[in-house]
């Protein structure tokens, strides 16, 4: 048995990823503060500078900012300034009003996304899509690159995941030139926790060893699974840290948590945790949805609302395709100035993956919806999804039925 590898499990995880991608395209705002979260109307302009003759660039800033956007993610010099994902856009201009603001690009950033994982799989295949910017990856018995036939067997085997964690930082930084974080552990769970404590750019290794050292003095709301709300009643009982959580009465934990959360409390506090990297599952449904900065009316709005709508259909329809799904369940989402939400759905006879059958059915769902009150969020979604290659696409008659929409 001394001869098993020990079960070793990455977190990978790329740095600020999607303001890291606009650097790309903007290397100039290198090393400034800025925010990704802007509408379209937020796009850099380009002008000719009168002094050089040179095409330049001007970007939009936070001043002045009036709408309900908010943070998609912030670099990390808008992250010193007190800025952060999911924070209201307003918020962010009061207290940095200099900072660059960007819109979003989830093409691109999809695009990138892809590029990484691509590369992560050349070296180590075994991996569990987590997002657009995380992976785990299963590094158990992972030799590094151009290692000699036998010569890792007489390496420690942490040390050898250093080795290919290294690789797989280089050759994520070669296929996008972006940096990643990535974090070895013995299980997902402290994977998960430990790439987060040498970000950017970092390689930490956690071996079980180092878990009371590096772990225990973190919030207990570090533990991914451990919300606000449990947070908070942790906090309420006196149970801040990890460390506090780990010397708490397993009994007592089931007490206030029930059984099944308050033991898992017990085991995730001192580092347990089994789950495999998940190599493929099938996804359930695709999604594309979209918050107005300002609310719509379907009556007033309603050719922007129709714009949108065809757009969100299109963009759920080239998802489809470059994951080679099609789907027969297919519904809208809206949420009001209330910010009550209803959805609506609609099982077609023949799956499909076409925009046109998308924007016609969706449209069916909207004559289910009272369209009185303003439009705070508009969203599509196609469930009930089969590989297209098993299933086939709807038929061309359907696919050029005309499009019936409310907006």
């Amino acid at each position: 048995m001394d001869d098993v590898p020990p079960r070793l499990i990455a977190h990978l995880d790329m740095d600020a990823f999607y303001a890291s991608v606009e650097l790309l395209r903007y290397p100039e705002l290198k090393g400034k503060p800025v925010v990704i979260g802007g509408g379209s109307r937020h796009q850099p302009e380009e002008h000719i500078d009168p002094d050089t003759g040179r095409r330049v660039r001007r970007f939009a800033t936070l001043r002045g900012y009036v709408g309900r956007g908010v943070a998609t993610t912030a670099t990390y010099e808008a992250r010193a300034l007190g800025l952060h994902s999911a924070m209201a856009l307003m918020k962010a201009a009061a207290l940095a009003p200099d900072t660059v603001l960007l819109p979003v690009d989830f093409d691109e950033y999809r695009k990138y996304s892809r590029l990484f994982k691509a590369a992560v799989r050349t070296l180590a295949p075994r991996i569990e899509d987590r997002g657009i910017d995380e992976i785990y990856v299963d590094l158990t018995g992972v030799s590094p690159p151009d290692t000699p036939h036998g010569a890792a067997a007489h390496v420690d085997a942490w040390e050898q995941s250093r080795a290919v964690a290294r690789a797989l930082k280089r050759a994520v930084r070669a296929a996008t030139g972006l940096t990643c974080s990535i974090a070895v552990a013995p299980n997902k769970l402290l994977a998960k926790i430990a790439s987060e404590l040498d970000k950017p750019d970092g390689l930490t290794l956690l071996r079980p060893a180092d878990v009371e050292r590096r772990v225990w003095p973190l919030a207990a709301r570090k533990i991914n699974g451990i919300g606000p709300k449990s947070s908070a009643r942790l906090e309420a009982l006196g149970i801040r840290t990890i460390g506090e959580l780990a010397a708490a009465d397993p009994a007592w934990l089931v007490d206030h948590f029930g059984p099944n959360y308050g033991g898992w409390l017990h085991d995730a506090a001192h580092g347990r945790d089994e789950r495999p990297v998940v190599e493929y599952s099938e996804p359930k449904s695709i999604s594309r949805e979209t918050t107005f900065e300002r609310d719509l009316s379907a009556h007033h709005d309603r050719d922007e609302l129709s714009a949108v709508f065809t757009e969100l259909c299109a963009g759920v329809a080239d998802d489809l395709r470059r994951k080679g799904y099609v789907g027969r369940t297919i519904g809208v989402k809206l949420r009001y100035a209330n910010f009550k939400t209803v959805t609506r759905d609609q099982t077609i006879e023949h799956p499909t993956c076409e925009a046109a059958r998308i924007r016609r059915v969706a449209g069916e769902c909207l004559k289910r919806v009272p369209l009185e009150r303003r439009i705070r969020l508009l969203g599509v979604r196609v469930g009930g999804l089969s590989p297209a290659a098993e299933v086939g696409e709807a038929p061309p008659r359907e696919a050029r039925e005309p499009t019936a929409s409310l907006f």
